[in-house]
């Protein structure tokens, strides 16, 4: 972990957003910008940033089998900033989350096993999500950098308090296929109804069973990007997460064998996928100014590099609960030559 310790309190790291000048391609993936601040409330065309995907699984893959990544380029940093002090907003977006009598539409146990999950990414319990700690932004890192100084700005691992908030919005109902302009509208109102807005905060939009966001499963699991407002005086950062068991192993179902874990191999793509964003927004929250490589062939960033066969999928205990993850890349592994860790205790323990 890094020595660098921040303040506990939460606050909005101000920057220039970086201009996002090449377009991300992930297995021919382009999303069009959001046109409007929010639903109720049309402007201009602000700026966005490209979102960044989780690519479905290979139908050819084997489960949970190692290969060396393909892309073993060390992750270098763009200029911009990461989410040092972090905070997740979870949405469930929609009045279908709710059944006819007033129970939860989730048949899977999606939202309990989120909320759990993201309960228990803190403190000494937590030993996957630490990777994250080794990256950094602002003086004296450099762009082009590959590693960090003591001195610089480190992504913080919360002793607690990591899921700041939840709101189920029941407002209206989600369209049946949800576009990337819904979505970050919706992390608009997600902002407004928390109060809080920049690159320390995330929202993670989830959308529920039996609603298709636009492309989903079949040229992404899920993305995270992250769009300013037309004034200016808001940015949002945020996941589009469908409701994962609805597109089976094709976005994780069954990808380890949980054993007798009491993980439910249906739903080990919530956690899975859902670990990988959340990674990739700690590192690179306005992709693709933070940390990633040029290399997008394969995936730049740190959770792509070793997602699916690309890494050692396992079966963690994180805070006394069993959770399915997949590893994520550290640049300081096997002796700064980079690597999929699934464990850092510290840049000399780790694997």
């Amino acid at each position: 972990m890094s020595p660098t310790h921040l303040p506990a309190c939460r606050s909005r790291h101000f920057s220039l957003r970086a201009l996002i000048t090449a377009l991300v391609v992930i297995l021919g993936l382009a999303v069009a910008p959001p046109s409007g601040f929010a639903a109720s409330h049309p402007s201009p065309a602000p700026e966005k940033a490209t979102p960044h995907v989780a690519k479905p699984r290979s139908k050819t893959g084997n489960r949970a089998g190692k290969k060396a990544p393909a892309n073993t380029d060390l992750m270098t940093y763009h200029g911009g900033p990461v989410e040092a002090v972090p905070a997740v907003y979870i949405v469930y977006w929609g009045s279908q989350w709710t059944n006819a009598d007033g129970s939860l539409n989730d048949p899977k146990g999606e939202v309990a096993l989120q909320k759990k999950f993201f309960t228990n990414l803190v403190g000494s319990g937590d030993n996957w999500s630490t990777t994250n700690t080794q990256y950094c932004w602002g003086p004296p890192v450099t762009t082009g950098a590959t590693s960090c100084p003591d001195s610089a700005t480190h992504i913080e691992h919360l002793d607690s308090g990591l899921l700041a908030g939840t709101w189920t919005d029941t407002s209206a109902a989600v369209p049946a296929n949800p576009t990337s302009d819904d979505i970050a509208n919706e992390a608009f109102n997600a902002a407004a109804h928390f109060g809080v807005s920049g690159d320390g905060n995330q929202f993670i939009i989830d959308t529920p069973t039996g609603v298709t966001p636009q492309d989903f499963p079949n040229k992404y699991c899920s993305w995270h990007s992250s769009q300013e407002s037309a004034d200016g005086n808001t940015l949002v950062v945020y996941t589009n997460f469908p409701y994962m068991p609805d597109a089976g192993a094709q976005c994780g179902a069954n990808w380890i064998d949980p054993g007798t874990t009491g993980v439910a191999g249906d739903t080990e793509g919530v956690t899975i996928v859902g670990g990988h964003e959340y990674a990739e927004t700690l590192t690179d929250p306005e992709p693709m100014s933070g940390w990633s490589t040029d290399n997008d062939t394969t995936g730049g960033e740190i959770g792509d590099k070793c997602i699916w066969n690309n890494g050692v999928s396992a079966i963690k205990s994180i805070g006394g609960t069993n959770f399915a993850v997949q590893p994520l890349w550290s640049n300081n592994f096997n002796n700064g030559k980079g690597g999929c860790a699934i464990y850092y205790n510290s840049p000399t323990d780790q694997g």
